[in-house]
C-alpha cells in the first residue's frame, strides 16, 4: 500500500490541476462564442447558466456512481470528456448546439469535480495526514494556467479551434498519465443510487454552500463594491478579487502543514473569524490600502475551510462517504452558481454593503460551527 502512496498522490493532484485548467480555458472563448452566435446578453447569460446545469445534475448521479463502482472510472470519464468537448464548444453555431455542448462540458466538470474529491478523501485516509488543502490549491494553479495558456494562444490569432486543440491534448495526456495510477475506491456493491443528506453531512453542506457563495459575491460583485465606495477606479476595479484569488492560492498550499499542526478545528474556526474580519475591514475600509487588506484577510482565512469539510464529508458515517462529498459539492456549486444573484436581489433592497455585512454575517458561521462538524460525536452520530 505505501509503495502506492505517491502514484496516488500525483494522480489526484494531476485530476484537480485538470478541472481547473478545464474550466478557466472556457472563460476566454465566452466573448467570441457570443459573437459567432449573434446573442445578446440575456441570451448568453441563459446559455451560460447550462454549464452549472449540467454541473449540477452531474454531480448528484456522481456520488452515486463513484459509491457504487469507485471514483477511478468516473475520473478519467470526467478528465478526457472536457479534453474531447472543449474544441466542440468552438464549432457550435447555433444558441441550442451550444446549450448542449455547455450541458455536456458542466456534466464532465461536475463529474470530475466530485469523483477527484472523492478519491482525495481516500487518498488522505491512506497516507494518514492532511493533503485536502494542496489539492484543492492546485485546481487553482490549473485556472492559472489554463486561463494564461488560452489567452495566450488567443492573442497569437490562432483561432479558437485551433488554441483549444493543444489545450485538449494536455488535458488528454494528464488523464492517461493519472489513470493508471489512481486507487481503485470501490466501497459497497449494495450502496444506495441515492441517499438524502442528513446528520452532520446536512451542516457540512450549509457551511460549504455559504463559503462557495461568499467566493461567488466576490467575484461578481466586489469590484462594484469598492468602485462604488469610490475606492479605486473602475479599470483597478478586479484587483481585489485577485488579491482575494492568490490569498487562497497561498492559504491552500501552506493549509496542509498548518492543519497537521494544529488541527481541523482551530484551522475552521480561525479560519472563519479571520476571513469574517476580512470583512469587516473592506466593508469600514476608506482607503485602497485597507480594502485590498480586507480580501487578502478573506482569501487567507477562507482557503482551507472547505478543505475541512470535505475531510470531515469523508470521515463520517452517517451516510457513504462518496454520497457525502457529492452532497457537499452539489451544495457549494450551487451556492456559488446561484449566490451572486441572491446577493444582487438583496442589494436591490438594502444596497450592495448591506448586502456583503449579511454575507459577513453568514460567514460567521463557520467558526461558530467548527466544533461541532469537527468533534467525533458529530462525525460518528446516526451510523447504523
Amino acid at each position: 500500500m505505501n509503495s502506492n502512496q505517491p502514484a496516488a498522490r500525483f494522480a489526484t493532484r494531476l485530476a484537480f490541476l485538470v478541472a481547473g485548467f478545464g474550466v478557466a480555458c472556457w472563460a476566454p472563448l465566452v466573448p467570441f462564442a457570443k459573437d459567432r452566435l449573434g446573442a445578446s446578453d440575456g441570451l448568453l447569460g441563459m446559455l451560460l447558466l447550462c454549464l452549472g446545469l449540467g454541473s449540477v445534475i452531474a454531480m448528484v448521479f456522481t456520488g452515486a456512481l463513484s459509491a457504487r463502482y469507485g471514483s477511478k472510472p468516473v475520473i478519467a470519464a470526467g478528465g478526457i470528456g472536457l479534453a474531447v468537448v472543449l474544441p466542440l464548444l468552438t464549432l457550435v453555431s447555433t444558441p441550442l448546439t451550444l446549450a448542449l455542448a455547455l450541458l455536456a462540458f458542466g456534466a464532465c466538470l461536475g463529474s470530475l469535480d466530485v469523483a477527484m474529491n472523492v478519491h482525495a478523501v481516500e487518498v488522505e485516509r491512506m497516507e494518514a495526514r492532511p493533503l485536502m488543502s494542496g489539492f484543492h490549491a492546485l485546481f487553482s494553479v490549473g485556472g492559472f494556467f489554463g486561463s494564461t495558456l488560452m489567452t495566450f494562444l488567443l492573442s497569437m490569432q490562432m483561432g479558437t479551434l485551433a488554441s483549444t486543440v493543444p489545450c485538449a491534448v494536455l488535458m488528454f495526456a494528464a488523464i492517461v498519465i493519472a489513470q493508471p495510477r489512481l486507487l481503485d475506491t470501490t466501497q459497497q456493491n449494495d450502496a444506495p443510487l441515492f441517499a438524502i443528506p442528513r446528520g452532520v453531512v446536512l451542516l457540512l453542506a450549509a457551511l460549504a454552500a455559504i463559503t462557495f457563495l461568499v467566493e461567488g459575491a466576490l467575484l461578481d460583485w466586489s469590484a462594484l463594491l469598492i468602485t462604488g465606495k469610490g475606492l479605486v477606479d473602475a479599470a483597478r476595479g478586479g484587483m481585489g478579487y485577485m488579491l482575494f484569488s492568490i490569498a487562497m492560492t497561498v492559504g491552500r498550499l501552506c493549509g496542509d502543514a498548518i492543519t497537521a499542526r494544529v488541527g481541523d478545528r482551530m484551522v475552521m474556526f480561525w479560519g472563519g473569524v479571520v476571513a469574517t474580519v476580512g470583512f469587516v475591514v473592506l466593508l469600514i475600509a476608506t482607503i485602497p490600502v485597507a480594502a485590498m487588506s480586507g480580501f487578502l484577510l478573506i482569501g487567507l482565512g477562507a482557503s482551507n475551510v472547505v478543505p475541512v469539510l470535505f475531510r470531515k464529508a469523508g470521515a463520517q458515517r452517517v451516510m457513504p462517504s462518496a454520497l457525502a462529498v457529492a452532497a457537499i459539492t452539489t451544495t457549494g456549486y450551487a451556492g456559488n452558481l446561484l449566490g451572486p444573484a441572491g446577493v444582487g436581489f438583496v442589494a436591490n433592497h438594502v444596497g450592495l454593503p448591506g448586502a456583503f455585512w449579511i454575507l459577513a454575517a453568514l460567514l460567521l458561521l463557520v467558526p461558530c460551527c467548527a466544533r461541532s462538524v469537527t468533534s467525533r460525536r458529530a462525525i460518528s452520530s446516526g451510523a447504523s
